[in-house]
């Protein structure tokens, strides 16, 4: 069975799977990553949003299974992000690879909206770049409440002012932080999880009981940030927001990891999310 056969189960609904954009898109994703089949990509039901990238890209989401009338699904509302920084290519990767699995056991009772790329100007740049078309650090942009006071201050005073991590103008000055908080806010999930590379590490911010490990991953909170995406998600918002770093930003964990991150991602949102704790 090929690998994109999982899609004979989802329900009926208008999607993208012909448009021109996507399959562009699909074909770059394709180049760009191994990882990624084109043909795969160009098979499932993205969506572009009406917010395009600063290069004028479109930026896509997933949802599974697709809303009917507005009804909720029995578990979970989980957001899947990857690629919030271009250069992090596995974290665009592993998501693409978890996506056949939506329609197992464990996974198919939750409601996934995923937005397998936040930053398609950076990943396709050359060579690949942490930052969006304008230069600005997406996981820098959001609005958190402390982000007018400490934002700039800190990229100055903390970072000596690395250009990998300027965090703009003013809080959501970038149209894919634009994008992204459109979608949580439209969403409106019971957890984030965010893919990120390459600490080899699980970041936690919120409430709820922290996760303890996915796979290899073993819980290294690294703090808040002005304007990251943990802060405006997981603090201001009371959203617990799971940061996988994965270890490598160029080379894919193997497949028992992906695995193994997965079903542990599954178990625990199971345990604390899904049941309210």
């Amino acid at each position: 069975m090929r690998r994109w056969a999982w899609l004979a189960f989802l329900p009926l609904i208008a999607w993208a799977g012909g448009n021109t954009e996507q399959a562009l898109w699909c074909e770059q994703l394709g180049k760009r990553l191994k990882s990624v089949e084109t043909a795969f990509c160009r098979s499932l039901p993205f969506i572009a949003g009406e917010i395009r990238s600063h290069e004028g890209r479109p930026l896509f989401t997933l949802a599974h299974p697709a809303k009917a009338n507005g009804e909720k699904a029995a578990g979970a509302r989980i957001l899947l992000i990857g690629g919030v920084h271009g250069d992090e290519l596995t974290s665009v990767s592993i998501v693409f690879r978890w996506l056949p699995w939506l329609s197992e056991t464990e996974a198919k009772r939750h409601h996934w909206q995923i937005v397998p790329l936040v930053n398609p100007d950076g990943l396709l740049a050359r060579p690949a770049r942490r930052t969006n078309g304008r230069g600005v650090d997406l996981n820098r942009n959001f609005p958190t409440p402390d982000w007018s006071r400490d934002a700039l201050l800190y990229w100055q005073k903390r970072t000596g002012k690395d250009p990998r991590r300027y965090p703009g103008e003013e809080a959501m000055s970038e149209p894919e932080t634009r994008f992204l908080t459109e979608v949580i806010q439209a969403f409106q999930p019971d957890v984030i999880i965010s893919v990120h590379a390459p600490y080899g590490i699980l970041d936690y911010d919120g409430p709820r009981q922290k996760p303890s490990r996915f796979g290899s991953l073993s819980l290294n909170q690294l703090g808040i940030y002005p304007g990251s995406l943990g802060n405006f998600g997981g603090i201001a918002r009371n959203i617990p927001v799971v940061t996988l770093e994965l270890a490598n930003a160029g080379t894919m964990p193997s497949a028992a990891e992906q695995r193994k991150i997965w079903t542990d991602m599954l178990e625990w949102i199971a345990r604390h999310i899904e049941a309210g704790e």
